[in-house]
């Protein structure tokens, strides 16, 4: 965890497959803890194509139940199927400019500053708004504590305690 803070969380990530990755990943950890996510993602990753949204769009039934039978991931209907749905709407909003500047145009004007933990949010009128549009775009498993998740992740806003070594990073 403490790699994952210090290299990753937080910082931008960039393409269609970086975002379709870290939004499935942040639905898939719903309910869960995040390093069970973090010590699956290699697993993820072969599961769901390196996250290329074409290949994923088109996984059918028997794909489904394969996943299904796939011990190294999340085992959850619920979220696979979340997952392809978000692949398919991910190819269907290439048309408004793609997944990423779709979730960038949701991006705070200001970063939060916390001093410590306690004071953090899980949600915000951003996320919020975020949570409904790519609801309006067919996406699942998309509620706005998750894409508040997703958007710390992501570094769309600086996420890092004010003291933090990362912080401003």
């Amino acid at each position: 965890m403490r790699d994952y803070h210090d290299h990753e969380w937080g910082r931008r990530v960039s393409g269609e497959a970086a975002y379709l990755e870290r939004l499935t990943l942040e639905a898939f950890q719903s309910g869960l803890s995040w390093s069970t996510i973090l010590n699956k993602r290699a697993a993820f990753r072969e599961a769901f194509a390196s996250f290329d949204a074409d290949v994923v769009a088109a996984y059918d039934e028997a794909d489904v139940e394969r996943l299904m039978a796939d011990s190294r991931i999340v085992r959850n209907r619920m979220k696979i199927d979340a997952a392809i749905t978000n692949a398919r709407a991910t190819v269907a909003l290439r048309e408004q400019g793609g997944l990423e500047d779709f979730v960038l145009g949701f991006a705070p004007d200001e970063a939060p500053g916390w001093h410590d933990t306690a004071e953090m949010a899980t949600t915000s009128a951003e996320s919020v708004a975020l949570s409904k549009a790519l609801k309006r775009h067919g996406f699942a498993f998309v509620g706005p504590t998750t894409m508040y998740a997703l958007m710390e992740a992501i570094g769309i806003f600086d996420p890092h305690l004010l003291g933090c070594f990362r912080r401003g990073r």
